[in-house]
């Protein structure tokens, strides 16, 4: 039975989700009414690398500042959380001295820098050994690759590692830890004991007394530092959720043994398992076993996702918004179709440049208009999610019927319908705040409110709108 969200004397209790995406954080507030999550956007902010000194970055700085004023938007509706969590992105971290200083700047995944450190770990260990001690898949900006990026002295000087969210958390708290689900996606955990894999780290010369203590999800770290009270008004406990946004967005899948795919930036389908898979045919298929609430593994494959439509509407002067490029893909379908994940598409100068050459490359009619561009990239991700999937099952010996497409991408109708026609599978699209839902229903474990995540899920399910496709019909 779920608890009742309302304080003693009658006062509604509030939870507050901090979700930082690449290009976009919001604040949402969350308090349950008749068994049901009501959530409220009561602060926005944009996120955008900036490049420095020849390398992208992270302004960690106006990030953290963002954080307060959010809190600050909550005192003023006085609307103040008993609790707040914060997830990001994962793989990227911050480095500080003995005074607590950052060394270098933060940077962004997606910076070049990593080159060099891919060079240095292959000459040190196997790509094979490597994912069999960790089961992480090969991206060529895991974390452990950065860290090997740097000049030796650096890591010398570092006396405390801090993934992105902890070392808000620990500016907010002054309690430093290290989250388990983005850990997990270091390539620095023994996928064995889910602990740093201290073996690992002595063969590639990274000091293990710079981590922190590992926690789980639903942790409660602490109340705010006297500083940090004094600039926002107010005092609220802070609970470590599941920092990665996906690890989140995954506690918030609400359809049962299906396929989840969680569609934003980044596209992360996979399935959530209590046993991981570490085999020669789900390393070569570049699966991976990210950590998951209660030791679940998510099971699952990166692909390049909406940064490909986001980065064409960039390109276009963001003259079209998103539903706007929907329709503009609606009236002029284009069914050439070509690799997401091909690194070309990373980081390119310019996106439709470089998917016009990828095609004119192969001696093939490349998509022109606005419409063309954006109904290739739909239809390009839909038969990368078909592949995936083959991969999937293949590798679990299992047919899975159903598809959750969870995230701000389930809200693209024609992508959905892409989708299911190509896949031929039942999708269910929904909930579409999942990562804030998955942060919220941390604190709400944490809380004592839901029992356990299945509980939390179900009351997810009946709170929200899931609509699903068939073929390339809609059903509801």
């Amino acid at each position: 039975m779920i608890k009742s969200s309302k304080k003693r004397g009658g006062r509604m209790k509030y939870y507050l989700a901090v979700d930082i995406g690449a290009s976009s954080g919001r604040h949402i507030l969350c308090h349950i009414e008749n068994e049901k999550m009501i959530l409220e956007e009561v602060y926005r902010f944009k996120n955008n690398v900036v490049f420095k000194d020849n390398h992208y970055c992270w302004n960690i700085e106006y990030l953290f500042q963002s954080i307060l004023e959010g809190i600050k938007e909550c005192v003023r509706i006085n609307k103040v959380p008993i609790t707040m969590s914060i997830d990001t992105w994962a793989v990227d971290y911050v480095l500080l001295d003995e005074e607590g200083n950052r060394l270098t700047d933060v940077y962004a995944y997606r910076d070049k820098k990593n080159d060099q450190g891919v060079a240095k770990v292959i000459k040190m260990i196997s790509m094979q050994e490597l994912y069999q001690r960790t089961g992480i898949q090969f991206q060529k900006f895991n974390t452990i690759y950065q860290l090997k990026s740097y000049e030796d002295d650096v890591l010398s000087k570092t006396a405390d590692y801090l993934m992105i969210p902890d070392y808000f958390n620990y500016i907010l708290t002054g309690r430093k830890v290290n989250e388990y689900t983005n850990m997990s996606t270091t390539q620095l955990l023994d996928i064995q004991t889910n602990q740093l894999d201290k073996t690992l780290l002595e063969k590639l010369d990274i000091p293990q007394s710079i981590f922190q203590k590992i926690v789980m999800p639903s942790y409660k770290l602490g109340y705010f530092t006297e500083t940090i009270k004094k600039v926002v008004g107010c005092d609220i406990e802070v609970v470590v959720p599941a920092t990665h946004d996906t690890g989140s967005a995954y506690m918030a899948a609400i359809e049962e043994d299906s396929i989840i795919l969680s569609s934003g930036t980044w596209s992360l389908l996979g399935i959530e398992t209590k046993t991981p898979y570490i085999t020669e045919k789900s390393m070569k298929a570049n699966f991976t076993n990210e950590g998951g609430y209660d030791y679940r593994y998510r099971f699952l494959k990166n692909i390049m996702g909406l940064w490909i439509i986001q980065e064409v509407s960039r390109d276009l002067g963001n003259q079209y918004s998103f539903e706007k490029l929907v329709e503009e893909a609606r009236k002029d379908p284009f069914n050439g179709i070509f690799d997401v994940n091909d690194e070309r598409f990373l980081k390119p100068d310019s996106m439709i440049l470089e998917i016009k050459k990828y095609f004119e490359e192969r001696n093939q009619e490349a998509p022109q208009t606005v419409g063309e561009i954006a109904y290739c990239v739909y239809n390009s991700l839909a038969h990368c999610y078909k592949k995936a999937i083959e991969e999937l099952e293949d590798i679990t010996n299992k047919n899975y019927e159903t598809i959750n497409i969870i995230g701000g991408g389930c809200k693209n109708t024609l992508l959905n319908e892409l989708i299911a026609k190509v896949t031929g599978k039942r999708v269910i699209s929904g909930p579409v705040e999942a990562t804030a839902l998955g942060n919220i229903l941390s604190q709400l474990l944490a809380d004592g409110v839901v029992k356990d995540l299945q509980e939390g899920r179900q009351m997810i399910k009946q709170s929200f709108k899931i609509e699903e496709y068939k073929g390339d019909s809609y059903v509801s």
